[in-house]
């Protein structure tokens, strides 16, 4: 059992998901993680408000499955295994310093994800930059696994426009708005 507890090679999670993209297509299904958070609206009721909640929310349940089995996953994960040390190199450690930051010993700086974070108003901004990302990609028709992974191996011209969209936004945050938020 030593091999669970080492890093796998990175190709592993490719052929996985290309086999779960075989599975999904043979069975007419498509793949996407923000379709969870239409769901869980649906069967709280909000198709009673608003159309775009009212469908046959049972014809998803595979996918909340899907949910559930990451949550658990990754629950179980953090319990069972110890954490991986990471390292970082001296030029992403000075930026780290440069907005504020101390060098992570888990996977995520503290004061971003820590306790700290809570009572600072950094996680309320970032709580929110994640209800209006999920929501968004929800009510846009899709994120970036769902774009990205089904999308693109189903060869939908708009998947791909979304997927341009989501890598320009990310260099956006990471190179212009990250240092203003953050200096």
């Amino acid at each position: 059992m030593k091999w669970l507890y080492e890093p796998w090679p990175w190709w592993l999670s490719g052929a996985a998901i290309a086999a779960i993209m075989l599975a999904l297509l043979y069975l007419g299904r498509t793949f996407g993680f923000s379709s969870n958070l239409r769901t869980i609206c649906a069967i709280a009721g909000a198709g009673r408000h608003v159309k775009f909640f009212d469908f046959d929310w049972r014809s998803q349940s595979w996918n909340l499955m899907f949910m559930l089995g990451a949550l658990l996953g990754g629950f179980f994960a953090a319990q069972l295994f110890p954490a991986q040390h990471v390292e970082l190199s001296e030029a992403t450690l000075e930026t780290l310093r440069r907005y504020g930051f101390s060098a992570p010993t888990a996977l995520q700086p503290a004061e971003l994800f820590g306790w700290q974070a809570v009572t600072s108003g950094t996680f309320w901004w970032l709580a929110l930059g994640g209800f209006l990302i999920g929501f968004g990609a929800r009510y846009a028709g899709g994120c970036t696994s769902g774009h990205a992974i089904s999308g693109l191996s189903n060869l939908q011209w708009p998947s791909l426009l979304a997927v341009i969209g989501f890598f320009l936004g990310g260099l956006l945050m990471t190179h212009v708005f990250f240092g203003w938020i953050f200096h």
